[in-house]
């Protein structure tokens, strides 16, 4: 009798320490007035308004824009470059819609390669194209990203850009038509990693007797125009 009560009491003091011991434990877990469940609302929001800035707003503009972003691993910039842009573009009233051309392997960055296949993606349903690395922001309301009817249209021209300032650079931000970009046969493949690959394809538009042209009467220069 006294081993089983002794039994029994040592069962009961088993039971009370596991007891205290998970208060103890609740307790001493990090209290927060949010429920997870209205972060998650949150961030269902912040990731609908994300995808929605891939497209634009109702528009009269009779020409269609694709915008090709060659992509690799730079997800932060494309959060930031997605409502940018179409917010800059909405103003300007200009029908577009945004292709993240993701480089999915281990190779060497293939800029030109990813445009190319941008381009075949986007030939039959739009006008024309533009060719926008996703780390240039532009800021001045001055740079139109119209149709560019007489021949390619830089937007980011050397006096502009914040970092390449040489005559023939092309790069960064480019707008063809559509027929334009067929005549040049695109642009070359073979230039894996950064750079070469728009020093060729000025030649080729040099080579089909098509002017390069920029924007005009910008008064911000190559610390203000872009972000």
């Amino acid at each position: 009798m006294i081993i089983q009560n002794s039994m029994y009491v040592r069962f009961i003091g088993i039971i009370v320490l596991a007891t205290i011991g998970v208060i103890f434990m609740i307790s001493s877990l990090p209290i927060s007035d949010t429920c997870k469940c209205e972060k998650s609302a949150e961030r269902d929001i912040q990731h609908e308004q994300f995808h929605r800035s891939f497209k634009e707003l109702s528009s009269t503009n009779k020409h269609k824009l694709a915008i090709l972003v060659p992509f690799r691993d730079r997800f932060d910039e494309l959060l930031r470059f997605a409502p940018h842009i179409s917010a800059f573009l909405n103003r300007q009233q200009v029908s577009f819609h945004i292709f993240v051309l993701n480089q999915n392997d281990r190779f060497r960055f293939n800029r030109a390669s990813l445009i190319n296949a941008g381009f075949l993606l986007v030939k039959d349903q739009y006008d024309y194209i533009a060719m926008h690395d996703v780390d240039l922001l532009p800021l001045n309301n001055n740079l139109k990203y119209e149709y560019p009817e007489n021949g390619p249209l830089h937007i980011s021209g050397p006096e502009f850009h914040p970092k390449y300032h040489y005559a023939t650079f092309i790069g960064g931000i480019l707008l063809l038509k559509v027929e334009h970009y067929q005549l040049l046969n695109g642009m070359s493949n073979k230039y894996w990693g950064w750079g070469l690959e728009d020093d060729e394809f000025y030649v080729r538009i040099k080579e089909a007797g098509l002017e390069v042209n920029r924007p005009r009467n910008i008064t911000t220069g190559p610390e203000n125009t872009f972000l």
